[in-house]
């Protein structure tokens, strides 16, 4: 009599969880099989279902805690099954959701009663699961990689149409090397007819950072090469000297052992003649 009891002894109500893992297992094993008949791999159902490859290990191999809110697992079985050529919308429906029926007071079986609503901020903070953030963070992406292509696109077109550096004279007899070069050097036109002379010219030139430079004294070229920071250098002509450079705000130059200026701006190329001292 014993053994009778105990063999129709009620079996223990499973928990919801369990519920859900154990329909989780059926439904994986199923669709597991469903794709090897096929011949797929789990590569080309990502390509399919356009779902990640560790959730459809994760439904495969039912394993709950490493997927999202019960109601977005139903989603990517049914999205799962529909690749696979099943009836995606019955499974889904077969795993269950976990809602719970509403209780009637005795007193109350004829009237009708609206269940209670959940807080909007559980709804809010559950949409924000998995599946979403890989959305956003994909959009995300994708809007920065476009937006610093266009930047060092406009940068670019804004560099191939920036104008060479301008050709400009010193004429070491005016009040000029008083200020920066970059803005008061005559152009070479309105100066060449000043280089017919008797007396030379001398230049210092020193290197506040490695630059590019080129010399060239009375039509010859002296020097043209990069300098490392810190080089001084000086050169003479008899008739005029040229200095150019493609990074004038590190080239401080003086011109007949007056005060040394930049030649101009950092980062931009330059190039001055500087004509002798006219004789009298």
């Amino acid at each position: 009599m014993k053994w009778l009891k105990s063999k129709h002894k009620k079996q223990p109500k499973l928990s919801l969880k369990q519920q859900q893992s154990q329909k989780l297992a059926e439904l994986g094993a199923l669709l597991s099989a469903s794709r090897q008949e096929r011949g797929s791999s789990l590569e080309e159902m990502v390509i399919l279902t356009k779902i990640p490859l560790r959730l459809l290990q994760a439904i495969e191999e039912g394993k709950l805690d490493d997927l999202p809110e019960p109601v977005y697992i139903q989603g990517l079985i049914r999205q799962f099954a529909d690749a696979l050529g099943l009836n995606g919308v019955e499974l889904a429906k077969s795993f269950p959701l976990g809602y719970q029926p509403v209780s009637l007071p005795p007193n109350a079986k004829n009237k009708s009663v609206t269940p209670p609503l959940r807080p909007l901020r559980h709804y809010s903070i559950g949409l924000l699961r998995p599946l979403h953030l890989y959305l956003l963070y994909i959009f995300v992406i994708v809007c920065s990689v476009s937006s610093l292509s266009q930047l060092l696109k406009n940068t670019a077109l804004s560099d191939s149409n920036q104008q060479p550096g301008q050709n400009t004279v010193l004429n070491p007899d005016s009040n000029q090397l008083n200020s920066p070069l970059s803005g008061k050097l005559q152009p070479v036109s309105d100066t060449s007819n000043t280089t017919n002379s008797s007396e030379s010219v001398h230049i210092g030139v020193t290197l506040k950072a490695s630059s590019w430079i080129r010399i060239v004294a009375d039509g010859k070229t002296e020097f043209e090469g990069v300098l490392p920071k810190g080089t001084q250098r000086t050169w003479k002509a008899q008739q005029e000297l040229t200095v150019k450079t493609n990074n004038a705000g590190s080239v401080l130059m003086s011109v007949n052992q007056q005060e040394a200026q930049r030649m101009g701006e950092p980062g931009k190329e330059r190039e001055i003649k500087i004509g002798a001292k006219p004789s009298p």
